[in-house]
């Protein structure tokens, strides 16, 4: 239903982040690497989400920096005994790429260094997940990281010098924040593009350029 969230960070906590898209604000748990890494309070950022559905606790929706990560925690909640809590549990130890090597060499020792996750469970882990992961994919997977945390890093930079750029023109930081956040990011798209975009979206909300 959301492959990702973008907007104001307003609220980051010793489980969850609060942020604001358009004027709604997303409550989404996080690991605590992910907290970790969220940038200051008032700056943009995106965030690739899971909303998981139980009859007992409700809806809920997680949060995570890295699509992989998130590919990995759909993974963990296969295997019986392990909830949306356990799989962020083991997440916030061991990256989807650790995790992926670990459990092809079978290490429940690694594994098992996850926050509620003991031996037995670690072990179960890994007979229930070893069959649907591949050396090749692993190693795959890698060096796609690698790239898309590149990617990744182009982009938020690109995201911040049009909101830098909003606020010289004189906008509140969380008006240009809100606007970018506004603008479908596309790969490539430059900082001057990003803030023509930016500037019409403020213009269509009403909003013209201070005096």
């Amino acid at each position: 239903m959301f492959a990702y969230v973008q907007g104001e960070l307003v609220f980051v906590g010793e489980s969850t982040a609060v942020v604001d898209c358009k004027g709604v604000g997303y409550e989404l748990g996080m690991s605590s690497t992910d907290l970790a890494k969220l940038p200051a309070i008032g700056d943009f950022v995106r965030v690739y989400t899971y909303l998981n559905v139980n009859e007992n606790t409700g809806i809920s929706l997680f949060g995570f920096l890295n699509p992989d990560d998130l590919a990995m925690f759909k993974l963990l909640i296969t295997v019986s005994g392990i909830g949306p809590k356990g799989a962020q549990s083991i997440l916030s130890v061991l990256p989807a790429d650790v995790l992926r090597f670990a459990i092809l060499s079978e290490d429940t020792k690694t594994i098992a260094k996850a926050p509620g996750i003991g031996a037995k469970t670690a072990s179960k882990l890994v007979l229930e997940l070893k069959d649907k992961i591949s050396l090749q994919d692993a190693f795959e997977k890698r060096l796609q990281n690698k790239e898309s945390t590149h990617v990744e890093q182009i982009n938020q930079e690109a995201n911040e010098d049009a909101v830098l750029a909003l606020i010289a023109l004189g906008y509140s930081k969380t008006e240009a924040t809100r606007a970018v956040a506004a603008v479908p990011f596309e790969e490539g798209m430059s900082v001057d593009e990003l803030l023509r975009q930016s500037l019409k979206h403020l213009s269509d909300v009403g909003r013209l350029p201070p005096l």
